[in-house]
């Protein structure tokens, strides 16, 4: 297992390296200079040219790849050119927003989705399947933003049930669980950063301090978007469920079971659903790296500053340091989820070898 988890790494590394090159690249070939959209008006020859030198954008675009591959080897990813901050404190704060989004919706989609594709699968061709995969059809026509917009008006305006916008209430503070626990680091230290990044983690965060009130409040603050965002994940997930799961109960193994007497329950749930989960949890890992890397429509609905907002802001004012930094933390997260996918492989079915 260890040393397969190596090869995958390091097989990994030339994608990365890939990635990196055609990011690079692209972030400068987008029309548009960075001068002219962070300074507006101000852009003069002379302005542009004093921020051209300053952020090294007069070298070579070889020598800016060199400098930025040897930042990158180094776990630095420069400051940004509209914000003047270190890319690494903007990730430690906005990739955590997206990271806690993504994955409630995405256990709102296993926890719905496949329970749902199960149901149908056993109830094949009844009432039950025929509606649940209609609106399986639906979750995937409809579109997020538009969603967003009706949950919110529903649940928020006219019942007020929920709240509409954002991850906390005003007048609640998440304190950091390192200053709770009575840690004074330096900002600039490395061990600071990867603790805040944790503590932007609001959930984990509230958990750890045992801040009840702000766990419930951020829970409820949660439900909206993740929901919206969920919706299309959990279709996928609940027709393929169906589709995996009616194939497997059409096997000649599951037929002698069945003749055996084995009760339906216990055939479904030890002998067929473990082997149909394969295609399913390929279609999860998936499913999470594209809300990692795609959730900008539902931040932007509903007031959430993460990836998606930033990466946005980013583009439109040729920031490359931010779009270079979030766009290899997304691709690293897509090559450790596909790891952690092969290797669940091996658990759901014993035949699998990691050869």
């Amino acid at each position: 297992m260890l040393q397969y988890a190596a090869r995958r790494v390091l097989t990994s590394i030339p994608v990365l390296i890939g990635i990196l090159v055609v990011v690079f690249a692209l972030a400068r070939l987008i029309p548009g200079d960075p001068c002219r959209a962070i300074l507006g008006e101000k852009a003069t020859a002379e302005a542009c040219e004093r921020f051209d030198k300053a952020n090294g954008l007069d070298k070579p675009i070889t020598t800016q790849f060199v400098i930025y591959m040897g930042k990158v080897l180094r776990a630095d990813f420069g400051e940004s050119i509209r914000f003047s901050r270190p890319v690494s404190i903007i990730l430690a704060e906005r990739l955590p927003t997206t990271i806690e989004l993504s994955l409630a919706a995405l256990s709102l989609a296993i926890l719905i989705g496949v329970p749902a594709g199960i149901i149908s699968a056993i109830r094949h061709n009844s009432p039950v399947d025929i509606a649940t995969m209609a609106v399986a059809n639906i979750g995937v026509s409809m579109p997020v933003f538009w969603l967003g917009l009706m949950l919110a008006y529903l649940f928020s305006i006219v019942l007020g049930l929920l709240p509409p916008s954002g991850r906390i209430a005003a007048g609640l503070a998440a304190v950091p669980f390192y200053e709770v626990w009575g840690l004074n680091l330096a900002r600039t230290t490395a061990i600071y950063k990867i603790l805040e990044f944790f503590a932007n983690l609001y959930i984990f965060n509230s958990i750890l301090t045992f801040n009840w009130e702000v766990l419930a409040d951020v829970l409820r603050h949660l439900i909206l978007p993740a929901a919206a965002l969920a919706t299309i994940p959990l279709s996928i997930i609940a027709r393929m469920t169906r589709s995996s799961l009616l194939d497997v109960l059409g096997q000649e193994y599951i037929r002698a079971a069945k003749a055996k007497g084995v009760p339906r329950n216990q055939l479904v749930m030890k002998h067929a659903l473990r082997n149909a989960l394969l295609p399913v949890v390929t279609i999860i890992g998936l499913s999470l790296g594209g809300l990692l890397g795609g959730a900008v429509l539902t931040e932007t609905v509903f007031g959430l500053s993460g990836v998606g907002r930033i990466l946005f802001e980013a583009i439109t004012a040729r920031d490359y340091p931010i779009i270079q930094a979030f766009t290899l933390v997304i691709a690293v997260g897509y090559v450790i989820i596909n790891m952690i996918v092969d290797l669940s492989y091996t658990y759901l079915d014993p035949r699998i070898r990691l050869q």
